[in-house]
C-alpha cells in the first residue's frame, strides 16, 4: 500500500493539482469533523472539478474574443418593446438549438443593438460550456481568403470546428467580390447542419445579392442558412442616434445663451 508521503506526487502525476494543494487541509478538516473517508473524498473531487470548470470557462472567455461588457442585464429591452426578453434569456441559458445546430439572425438597421444581443446570448452560452468565437465578418473574409491562397483553408476550417458557434458581425460589409464571397459560401457550407452561426446584417435577405457574386450563391447560401434557422427582426430607430440626439438636448439646455449672458452682466 502507498505512504501518504507519496500522495502529492501521485496527485501530480494524475494532474489532479486542486486537489494536491487542498488535501491536507481537508484531511485536517475532516479528522475534526469526524468526516468517513468517502465524504472526505468525495469534497475534494467536487473541488477538483469545480475548479476545472472555473479554468475551462475561463479559457473560453478569453478565447472568443466577445466585445465586453454586452450582457442581457445591460440592454435597454425598452427600446425594443416587441422583442420578447424571455426568448433572449432562454437562447442565451439553454444550449439545446447549439446542439441541434441550428444558426441564429439578426436582421435591422445599423445601431439597433444587434450586435450587443448575439454577444449576451454567447456570454451565457459560455457560461453553459459551449466554445464561441466571434469576428467580423469582414476580418475573417479576409483570414479565409489568406488561408486559400496559401492552400490552408481546409486547416482553417478544422481550427473553426472547435467552436460551436461562430459570431459573423456585420455581414452586410463584406465587399462583392468573387474571392470574399466564395470563401464565405464555403464556410456557410462547410458548418451547414454540424455546427452554429450567429450573423447579424444591416440587410434582408432580398438584398444578399448586394454580397454574393452569383446569383446561384446567393440562393444557396440563404438556403443553407435558413434551412436550421431562428430568425429575428429588429425594426427601430438606432441607439447611438436617439443617444446622440439626447446628449444635444442636454447640452443645450446647459450651455447659456447670448441674451442671457447679457442680461447677467447688466
Amino acid at each position: 500500500m502507498a505512504h501518504c508521503a507519496t500522495l502529492p506526487i501521485l496527485l501530480k502525476q494524475l494532474k489532479l493539482s486542486t486537489m494536491a494543494a487542498l488535501w491536507e487541509s481537508y484531511l485536517d478538516k475532516a479528522i475534526k469533523q469526524g468526516l468517513d473517508p468517502a465524504q472526505f473524498l468525495a469534497a475534494l473531487c467536487e473541488e477538483e472539478l469545480n475548479q476545472r470548470y472555473s479554468s475551462r470557462i475561463a479559457r473560453y472567455f478569453k478565447e472568443s474574443r466577445l466585445p465586453v461588457g454586452k450582457t442581457l442585464s445591460s440592454f435597454d429591452f425598452s427600446h425594443l418593446p416587441e422583442l420578447e426578453t424571455g426568448r433572449m434569456e432562454a437562447l442565451s441559458s439553454d444550449p439545446s438549438w447549439v446542439k441541434r445546430s441550428e444558426n441564429l439572425l439578426f436582421f435591422g438597421p445599423s445601431g439597433t443593438g444587434k450586435t450587443h444581443l448575439a454577444v449576451a446570448i454567447c456570454n451565457g452560452l459560455i457560461e453553459q460550456g459551449v466554445r464561441v468565437r466571434y469576428y467580423q465578418a469582414t476580418a475573417l473574409v479576409q483570414e479565409l481568403q489568406r488561408a486559400r491562397d496559401e492552400l490552408q483553408l481546409e486547416k482553417l476550417f478544422a481550427r473553426l470546428d472547435k467552436y460551436s458557434v461562430l459570431i459573423l458581425d456585420d455581414i452586410g460589409y463584406v465587399r462583392k467580390s468573387e474571392s470574399e464571397t466564395h470563401v464565405l459560401f464555403e464556410l456557410i457550407a462547410h458548418r451547414y447542419e454540424s455546427r452554429s452561426m450567429i450573423i447579424t446584417a444591416n440587410h434582408p435577405f432580398s438584398d444578399w445579392d448586394q454580397i454574393f457574386s452569383d446569383t446561384m450563391m446567393t440562393v444557396a447560401a440563404i438556403d443553407r442558412f435558413v434551412h436550421h434557422a431562428i430568425i429575428i427582426e429588429i425594426q427601430a430607430e438606432s441607439f447611438r442616434k436617439k443617444e446622440a440626439i439626447s446628449r444635444n438636448r442636454q447640452v443645450s439646455t446647459t450651455i447659456p445663451t447670448k441674451k442671457s449672458e447679457e442680461d447677467t452682466t447688466r
